[in-house]
């Protein structure tokens, strides 16, 4: 057996450089480099024992062309002497297990040695060390980019996104964080299954965005009931059934859940064939879903209390205007009509001036009870009642039209209003308004629905008018003004 001391210095090297990086491949290529320059092997590879664990492959050392000609093959064993190994076989222990194997082969002009053993064992105790402090470095790493991810959604979050923007941030910033091919939020459907909602990726989501886990999928009372699943390939995976599954390949789906309440699931799948998650990725990813719902609740929360919080001033507002303006118009309505009353006979002139008066305070006063009633509904849902689908689409043509059209109520549209003769009526104001915005001049539009309108054989109707002052090409509207009135009549 020879000595090691001569070669102390070369193995001094090679101890040093295993530990000069901190990132976990780097390290694992430095150990591989280092043991072939160490024994004059020509090739050396680490074969790991569960490269999922790190997210990692095998590991080679390129080919070194200072060592001339292919390794030989084995040749048959003389059974007459005791020969020495042409392959070097050394395991790498981590924390009392086997992290892998370090092998060599290739050696110069030699077999190996008792020596180039001895060599490789300190190198591989010292690499176990240094696989060990590198896997601490990378986990605070993953550790500490998960967190500042989190940080980063819960600041987004709370800074008053819509709920659309708010899903969207989540799963664009945990597909970066994966390093994933797209980041999906799915939420539950009426029907008990699960629909994708939204989707982050480099690519077009058109065809990811609106894909289904149908009812009766293997893995949907998994996701509905909050359970994190995790899964190696999406394509071959049985329990995968949307349409665009053959696109990935491992993936986490995980629940994003607060307070008992299941928001939806983040899923995360990576490119077909890609590196598998490891453990510690799983758990950050985890962790990172559950602070997401967290956030996504309470910036609902928030959200929730800043509307209520304009409800409560447009309800204020809306009793402000009915409680003093409302009144003192109709009472000085009252005034006006009595005086005009009293004055018929007596002037003409004077007579109707008043008379224009009170018919401009009565209009007044059913467009300030139209504004009260659109205080009252919320601004953001959908209307309900049949008030608020008109006043929907005068908020519609609004934007067309540059200014508010005016609309007034005339009876109880509300009682006797119904399908279909409501949608009808709406289609009818829909068209109206379209034709209008189209015309040019107009800078006024009047909407007035009348539910006390019979119609011409005596029957009880509604009659819907839609006026604007806009340029007809022959200056005169029905009734002998400028612009054009649109009729609609219908039985009730």
């Amino acid at each position: 057996m020879h000595d090691p001391v001569p070669r102390l210095p070369s193995l001094l090297e090679a101890v040093l450089s295993v530990g000069t990086d901190l990132e976990l491949r780097a390290t694992l290529q430095h150990i591989v480099d280092a043991a072939a320059e160490l024994t004059d092997a020509r090739y050396a590879a680490l074969d790991m024992t569960d490269p999922a664990r790190d997210g990692l492959k095998e590991i080679r050392t390129a080919e070194r062309p200072d060592l001339a000609g292919p390794p030989r093959p084995p040749e048959p064993p003389d059974l007459s002497e005791p020969s020495e190994p042409s392959e070097l076989v050394v395991p790498i222990h981590v924390d009392d297990e086997v992290f892998g194997d370090l092998r060599l082969t290739g050696k110069r002009d030699a077999p190996f040695t008792d020596e180039d053993e001895q060599l490789v064992r300190v190198l591989a105790t010292q690499a176990g060390i240094a696989i060990g402090n590198a896997r601490l470095y990378e986990t605070a790493r993953q550790r500490e980019r998960w967190i500042e991810g989190a940080a980063a959604v819960t600041t987004a979050l709370l800074s008053g996104e819509s709920a659309a923007d708010a899903l969207m941030t989540v799963a664009e910033r945990a597909r970066r964080l994966a390093k994933a091919e797209a980041g999906v939020i799915l939420r539950p459907t009426e029907d008990g299954g699960m629909e994708v909602v939204t989707a982050s990726t480099l690519d077009d989501p058109s065809d990811i965005v609106g894909a289904m886990i149908e009812p009766g999928s293997p893995v949907l009372e998994q996701l509905l009931g909050g359970e994190a699943v995790f899964i190696d390939d999406s394509a071959t995976d049985p329990r995968m059934t949307t349409h665009v599954r053959h696109r990935f390949g491992p993936s986490m789906m995980l629940p994003l859940q607060a307070g008992g309440r299941l928001i939806g699931t983040l899923a995360l799948p990576r490119r077909r064939g890609g590196r598998p998650y490891t453990a510690v990725e799983r758990l950050l990813a985890t962790q990172f879903a559950s602070q997401a719902a967290l956030a996504l609740v309470h910036a609902e929360a928030q959200h929730s209390r800043e509307r209520l919080a304009v409800y409560e001033d447009r309800d204020r507002i809306a009793r402000d205007l009915h409680d003093l303006v409302v009144q003192r118009l109709f009472a000085t309505g009252m005034m006006l009509e009595s005086t005009h009353r009293r004055s018929a006979g007596a002037d003409d002139h004077a007579h109707a001036i008043l008379g224009r008066a009170v018919d401009e305070l009565q209009s007044t006063v059913q467009e300030v009870r139209t504004a009260i009633f659109a205080l009252q509904q919320p601004p953001a849902d959908a209307p309900t009642t049949f008030r608020g689908k008109v006043l929907r689409e005068a908020a519609a043509a609004a934007v067309v039209l540059g200014f508010q059209p005016s609309t007034r109520f005339t009876g109880a549209v509300e009682n006797l209003l119904v399908e279909p003769v409501a949608g009808r009526l709406l289609t009818a104001l829909r068209r109206a308004l379209a034709a209008a915005s189209r015309r040019a001049g107009v800078s006024r539009v009047e909407i007035t629905v009348d539910a006390t309108a019979p119609l011409p054989d005596g029957r009880p109707g509604v009659r819907l008018t839609v006026f604007d002052d806009g340029d007809t090409g022959n200056g005169r509207a029905e009734g002998g003004g400028s612009g054009t009135t649109v009729t609609w009549r219908s039985p009730l």
